[in-house]
């Protein structure tokens, strides 16, 4: 998995490439951790290919922690991990666009 990290004002913008699992999660909880000033992340998932529970997991987290802000947003999903998404309920959860 790649990250790409760019900040804009309080907005930190997340391009994700690859595979989002239990090798990879902790790479981006540690991106997502370090993001104590910005009030809204943008998470762009273009060019993620997967999603396993472990990276839920992380968005999950995120999710909280960033509700109490602006909030956190996902764009560009592939069908296959929205199909992940929904067969979860995280598309019932997470802010998708």
């Amino acid at each position: 998995m790649e990250i790409e990290k760019t900040i804009d004002g309080k907005t930190a913008y997340l391009k994700i490439s690859g595979r989002l699992d239990t090798v990879s999660s902790p790479d981006l909880e540690k991106v997502l951790s370090e993001l104590t000033s910005e009030d809204e992340v943008i998470l762009d998932f273009e060019k993620l290919e997967y999603i396993s529970s472990a990276g839920l997991r992380v968005l999950l987290l995120a999710h909280k922690n960033f509700a109490k802000k602006s909030g956190l947003t996902v764009k560009n999903v592939c069908d296959a991990v929205m199909d992940v998404f929904k067969v979860t309920g995280f598309d019932d959860v997470l802010t998708i666009k």
